[in-house]
């Protein structure tokens, strides 16, 4: 089999199956097990797998940058963020993560919802700027520029003073076996600071992420409160995620 035809084979396998187990493929295709590797480790490399011990996972497309991830999932992201914005309730206060479903959640927000807006984005600050009953507390720190948050010990400092209902979280992979996970290991860390500053933790998962993976995990899930999603329940990741006990908020 020629280089390129194992590649579109894994590709294939990674969209039919989810994963990729490289010893039980290497038997099944009757190649080594250092060959499949190989070929993983050059697939990861060109963004198209994340690999993970033993194999690989689907990569996540919301690693882009910020500008491209503006243009992928629209409309799922709005499904998502409409059902978030409804966990958000009159006199509460709420933590809102930063990148585009957040940044969608923020522009969903009822008109007359009377809260408090606890974010580490100055794109969603700024988005509510015109929310007339929403009071923004914006956290500071070095930004971030590929999700434009901040971050770093002056932004965990800030979030560590903060006490919320509830905390919006994003993420770039909502996978049963790699778990919820992001594509850096500092903002990877700030997320968990601020999920341990609300009561409860609810995941933003428009469609591209469920399935997929990034590098460095954010929390597991027993620690979150739900996973906010559109895409339909009969999809294998859903699945799994709720034979597991995780809850599904449908969008």
């Amino acid at each position: 089999m020629l280089t390129a035809q194992r590649r579109d084979v894994l590709l294939a396998r990674l969209r039919d199956d989810g994963r990729i187990v490289a010893k039980d493929l290497a038997a099944e295709l009757g190649l080594s097990e250092d060959t499949v590797r190989r070929d993983l480790r050059e697939l990861a490399a060109a963004g198209l797998c994340q690999r993970v011990y033993g194999g690989a996972l689907p990569a996540s497309p919301a690693v882009a940058d910020y500008a491209a991830r503006r243009t992928v999932g629209v409309a799922s992201k709005e499904r998502v963020a409409a059902a978030a914005a409804a966990l958000v309730t009159r006199g509460s206060t709420v933590i809102l993560d930063g990148g585009t479903t957040a940044l969608a959640v923020a522009r969903a927000l009822a008109p007359d919802l009377d809260a408090t807006v606890v974010t580490h984005s100055p794109t969603v600050a700024a988005a509510l700027v015109e929310h007339p009953c929403v009071e923004i507390v914006l956290l500071g720190g070095r930004i971030f520029k590929h999700s434009a948050v901040a971050c770093g010990a002056a932004a965990v400092e800030a979030a560590e003073r903060v006490s919320a209902d509830v905390f919006l979280l994003g993420v770039t992979g909502v996978h049963p076996t790699a778990g919820l996970t992001t594509g850096d290991a500092d903002e990877a860390a700030m997320k968990r600071t601020l999920a341990r500053r609300a009561a409860d933790t609810y995941v933003l998962a428009s469609a591209e992420k469920i399935g997929a993976a990034s590098p460095f995990t954010v929390l597991p899930f027993a620690e979150v409160a739900g996973v906010v999603t559109d895409v339909d329940p009969a999809d294998p990741t859903l699945v799994e995620l709720a034979a597991a006990g995780v809850t599904i908020v449908p969008a």
